[in-house]
């Protein structure tokens, strides 16, 4: 580490460079789901890269010469025949985009889970609130790149639930439409529609992405992490660390310690991804076929990560909706962009919601924050009913009953158990001992 700082230091700005070697960094696992997510993005960015390649972001039709017999010597949509190509003709072709497809979701999955844990342990509160605002805004972010990537392979499913979108987007009063011909190229889908979604997918979200992510570890690192309360004072090699000092982190220190550590999790993160998509199939385009606008696929769902705002617009009552001022409210807009966008607006709010006077460093027990984390379960209690609501027809078969009873049932749901979960949670927690909590452990901190 000496060495290191001392090769640093004759040839740069030793005072630029040595404190950020040095950093030290909670040895806490479930800190590192930010790692896991950063690894994601870069593993996306490469197989991104090789996909890219060979894609064709056209609709034009060409004449497809493959390994599908289904296929051969007809007339396909350029990008529908390049993903075939790419899937069965490319050497590790079909692995490769396997290896993209679940990296995104390891890459959404991480990032909700590291928020849930930042949520819960209190690690948004002052001075934190911004680094927390970013983190939003990058979460919004990469479900964006998601669906943006989804419609590209133009196969039957894929363009069918992209539309899904479309209707959102051209809903929304005043700027629908102008947005609709901005995104889309007008009327999805057109000859422009997948042009301007794979520019989405491939340049700007993932510089939108990238930057996000710079600012997000800048404020990081300007900041501090946060750490867990400290039982009693730490001995260390530069002297005697009180239990309450927040100047000071107790951890690993950049290099070479973290180093090592964000290695071996880059590695596993690889490993996985890899293990997923040596096992587990994905969208399968060979099967349902080139966009037939003439066709409807019968089952029609996003993925996991946008299934709660398909939910709300299965449960919305078509009925419900108004005009005021020469604007239309549709049933699309109010839940499918309205309610959606108020979950992800009070999520983001959060923090300046209830702010708070002075700074705090240490991560608190969730067990001793009734309010915030009963708002915390309720909120998962919701999303996981949307989700299932936006699978209710495969619900209802699987209850042999008609989607009807089971919208019903999931609506009466999404307002009795998520309230339910939160008041059970708050009276739970309410009955802890206060004198058995430290300071940053108080419900006033919620």
């Amino acid at each position: 580490m000496d060495r290191l700082t001392a090769w640093v230091g004759e040839r740069f700005e030793t005072e630029v460079f040595e404190p950020y070697l040095g950093k030290s960094f909670p040895a806490e696992d479930s800190f590192l789901l930010g790692e896991v997510a950063l690894f994601s993005f870069v593993v996306l960015v490469i197989t991104g890269t090789y996909l890219g390649l060979f894609y064709i972001p056209s609709i034009e039709s060409v004449t497809y010469h493959g390994s599908v017999v289904r296929y051969q010597g007809q007339e396909l949509p350029g990008a529908f025949a390049s993903v075939l190509q790419l899937t069965y003709d490319v050497p590790f072709g079909m692995f490769v985009r396997r290896f993209h497809h679940w990296a995104a979701h390891v890459f959404v999955a991480s990032i909700a889970l590291h928020m849930l844990r930042v949520f819960f342990t209190g690690a948004y509160r002052k001075p934190r609130e911004a680094n927390w605002a970013v983190g939003v805004v990058l979460a919004a972010l990469a479900m964006l790149a998601a669906y943006t990537g989804y419609s590209l392979p133009f196969d039957e499913f894929a363009t069918t639930a992209t539309s899904i979108g479309f209707n959102l987007a051209s809903s929304i009063p005043l700027i629908g439409d102008f947005l609709a011909q901005l995104v889309f190229g007008g009327d999805y889908p057109t000859n422009t529609s997948i042009p301007r979604l794979y520019f989405l997918h491939v340049f700007l979200v993932p510089l939108l992405i990238a930057g996000f992510i710079a600012l997000h570890m800048a404020i990081l690192v300007h900041q501090k992490h946060t750490e867990a309360a400290r039982e009693d004072d730490v001995e260390t090699s530069r002297g005697t660390v009180e239990r309450d000092d927040g100047d000071v982190v107790i951890g690993l220190p950049a290099v070479p310690n973290q180093t090592a550590v964000s290695a071996v999790v880059f590695f596993l993160t690889v490993a996985t991804t890899s293990l997923l998509a040596g096992f587990l199939p994905v969208h399968n385009v060979a099967e349902y076929g080139p966009y037939d606008p003439a066709s409807t696929p019968a089952v029609i769902m996003p993925d996991w990560f946008l299934m709660w705002v398909y939910g709300f617009l299965k449960l919305w009552p078509t009925w419900l909706n108004f005009s005021v001022a020469g604007l239309h409210f549709s049933p699309e807009f109010l839940a499918g962009v309205g309610l959606s966008g108020l979950v992800f607006l009070a999520v983001f709010a959060w923090p300046f919601v209830r702010p708070q006077e002075r700074s705090v460093h240490f991560t608190a027990d969730p067990l001793a924050r009734p309010i915030a984390t009963a708002v915390g379960v309720a909120g998962v209690l919701m999303v996981m009913i949307a989700s299932i609501a936006g699978m209710n027809n495969l619900l209802a078969n699987l209850l042999g009953v008609g989607t009807g009873p089971v919208n019903t049932a999931l609506t009466i749901a999404i307002f009795v158990w998520p309230t339910a979960g939160a008041f059970a949670t708050y009276y739970a927690l309410r009955g802890d001992d206060p004198a058995d909590r430290t300071v940053d452990q108080r419900p006033a901190d919620d």
